[in-house]
Parts: C-alpha cells; structure tokens; sequence
C-alpha cells in the first residue's frame, strides 16, 4: 500500500502559533466595515459569514496541513471533515468545497489520487459537493479545502457569546496531537492510532445537529489552539502576559500558566458549583443569537464585563494512552508550547498534572465542538448528542467570578 511520509509537524500541529498570528494581524490596515460581513477575522472566529439576502449568508473557510498519519487515504478524510469543520462551528452546513494541493510530481500520483479519495468521500457524507480544486508542485505535501456553506442570519454561532452560568460541552475526546507525535516516531501502538483516527475522522456534523436544536451561546471546533486557547476566545480574553518574557519565545520550554498559590485572586470568589451557578450570575433571557453574540464579544473583548471559567479535568474526554505518551515517554508537541507560553496568566492550574496540562495545551486536529449552553439544558443536550455515540462530557462552567480560567481536579 502506497504510504506518505510523516512531516515535522502534521494536521494543525503545523499551524504558526497565535502570538504570530496576533503580530501579524495586528498590523493590518483598517478595512472599511462592510454591514452584511456579519463575522470577519476581528474576533478570531471559525470562518467568515457574509449575508446575501435577508434570510441568507454564505460561511467561508479554509484549511490545509501536512500530513499526521502514513495512510494517504485516511489523511485525506481527516484533512476533509477538518476543513470542513468550522462551517458546523458557526451554525451551517456546507454546501461546496475545493481541494487544495500541495504534492511533488516526481511521487506515485497513486498517493494523491488516495488522498483526493478519501477527503471527496467525507465531503459527500457531508452532503457537501465537491467542485474543483487547485493544485501546486511542492517539496511536501499538504491536502485541504476550501468550503462554502449557507445559514440563516439570525442563527449565525460564534466563538464569543458565552454567558455566566453557561456549562461547557465539549463533543470529542482531546489529545490527537501527543498520539500523532508518538505515531511519528513508531512509539503509538495501531490501538492508540486508530482511537485518534476514528475520532479525527468523525465529522461534527452529528453533533452540530443536535446543538443546532437547542439555545447556544457560543461554539467553536477545538483545533491548533488548544482547549484552553480556543476557550479563551469564547470567554473573549485579551492576553495580559505579553510583556512576559515568555510571550516571544517560540521554543519549546514550559513557562506559560499559573500555579495555585502564584495569585491571591481567587482567594475571596465564590466558585460555581457543580450545576455552573455562581452568585449573582443568573441566565439572560433568550434573544436572537447573532446580536447577543456579538453585542456580549464585544464586552468581554473590552475588558468591561470579564469572564472566566472552570475547567474540571476528571470531566474532560481524552485518548487512553495518552498520559503514558507524557510521563513516560515525554511526547509533547511544540505548538503546545507555544499554546501554553501565549496564554501566560490566563490560567490557573490547581492539583492538575502535568500530563493533564499537556492535554489542554495540545493542539488538536478535526478535534471537536465545544460549546456554552444554559445549565439548565446542559445535561439533556449532553444526553443527545451522547445517543450518537459520541464520548461528549461537560467539561466546566462559565464565571463572571474569575477573570482568567481555573483548571482544578
């Protein structure tokens, strides 16, 4: 069987780092603020939204990566429900996508002719079609696409909103990252592989039906950013350590995050509870998504009304072997490093190993939905989406108690 080579960092492992991404994005000029471009890159978010006419928009995205497994096949659905991922996140559903290419002509075109295979066989399960594609002679490969999908406006999902009192539903298990790294090297025995490849190759399809069903408050797809990274954006955090020596260090070191006891801040909060509550928090009534979306980003963002959250490690999902992978192996990746040197002070870990700090740290590939909902439907959307057979947990809880995230046991 024809088999591609693992590069130095696959799927979205190979992703610049949020504080490049930060610089660079920081210094582009203003753009005039086009009315019906209802989500752009300001917040972060999974993909544009842009309205058409009064009851519909188009959703736009892009992604493309090296490969993380050998099979060409299987690297092609993973690249596939990846890309196509974020148009769930935002609340649509795709309608079109086009491959985009990056393969040395020197190769056996059997090899991209596998890869095209399988992502084409994930965008028909979508529902999506596929229509064309462009293609580059590269040193490397890379395979991805392109999509476009279509939602009503007034249903638009972004990754700002949250609420406190909101639980936090995350819809797959975390650590694709520290398994393909292992995998890399031949350490993954073919059980941990396929647990990751069976997740990294199930769409969020399934589960953004289910939410699509009930009042959200936000939602994103957990991808090169991290747990912890992506929820920081949904919790609309400005970093506060980027004067930290840290905040420029690319390399590979493990600085970034607090330890319980570093800071008095918790010290006089009250904590939620296990139902999410804290005092004074309460729900907002409902009202339609895309405004008290952005209306509550935009606040967070600000600094006026900040947000945090609570995070219970014992709740998170994750691949069985991946706490060996860590302490014994010591397989963590790079990017996670940076993950976790860009969130500086933003976290605070309390009777968290190290290993479970890897995890939230650990940059994902076609990782899963996380989602705020209100408490009191949390435990009857979990138990839907969880008919699916989706290994879907309530991870923690929504805070205007805390400014930063609490990790705890």
């Amino acid at each position: 069987m024809e088999q591609i080579e693992f590069c130095k960092g696959g799927g979205c492992t190979a992703k610049l780092g949020p504080d490049i991404l930060d610089r660079v994005l920081s210094r582009l000029p203003a753009q005039k603020r086009d009315p019906d471009l209802l989500v752009g890159f300001d917040t972060n978010d999974d993909a544009a939204v842009y309205r058409v006419s009064g009851d519909r928009a188009i959703v736009q995205t892009l992604d493309f990566f090296p490969p993380m497994v050998d099979d060409p096949y299987l690297f092609g659905q993973i690249a596939a429900a990846n890309a196509m991922s974020d148009i769930w996140a935002m609340g649509g559903r795709p309608v079109t996508a086009l491959n985009i290419v990056c393969f040395p002509q020197s190769w056996d075109l059997n090899i991209l002719g596998r890869i095209m295979q399988g992502g084409a066989e994930k965008v028909a399960e979508a529902g999506a079609s596929l229509c064309g594609g462009h293609s580059i002679n590269d040193n490397d490969v890379k395979y991805g696409l392109s999509v476009t999908g279509l939602i009503d406006p007034a249903r638009v999902l972004t990754n700002v909103g949250a609420r406190a009192g909101d639980r936090l539903i995350l819809t797959k298990p975390l650590g694709t990252g520290i398994v393909c790294t292992a995998g890399r090297v031949k350490a993954a025995d073919p059980a941990s592989m396929d647990e990751a490849i069976r997740s990294m190759t199930t769409l969020n399809k399934y589960a953004a039906k289910v939410l699509s069903r009930y009042e959200v408050h936000a939602c994103t797809d957990v991808t090169g950013f991290s747990l912890l990274g992506h929820l920081s954006e949904m919790l609309g955090m400005k970093r506060r350590a980027s004067g930290s020596p840290d905040a420029e260090d690319g390399g590979g070191q493990v600085a970034g995050g607090r330890q319980a006891g570093q800071t008095d801040q918790t010290s006089d909060m009250t904590l939620p509870d296990s139902t999410g509550q804290t005092a004074g928090a309460g729900l907002a009534g409902n009202s339609n998504q895309t405004d008290h979306a952005v209306q509550a980003g935009s606040r967070n963002q600000s600094g006026s009304s900040p947000l945090g959250a609570v995070l219970h490690t014992s709740t998170v999902p994750h691949f069985k072997w991946v706490r060996e992978f860590v302490e014994e192996d010591f397989f963590i990746t790079a990017n996670g490093q940076r993950n976790r040197n860009h969130l500086g002070d933003l976290v605070e870990f309390h009777n968290t190993a190290f290993w479970q700090q890897e995890l939230l740290f650990d940059p994902q590939t076609s990782g899963g939905l996380l989602a705020a909902v209100p408490n009191e439907i949390a435990d009857e959307v979990l138990t839907e989406i969880k008919k699916l057979g989706l290994p879907c947990s309530l991870i923690g809880e929504v805070t205007d108690q805390l400014d930063h995230i609490l990790v705890t046991a």
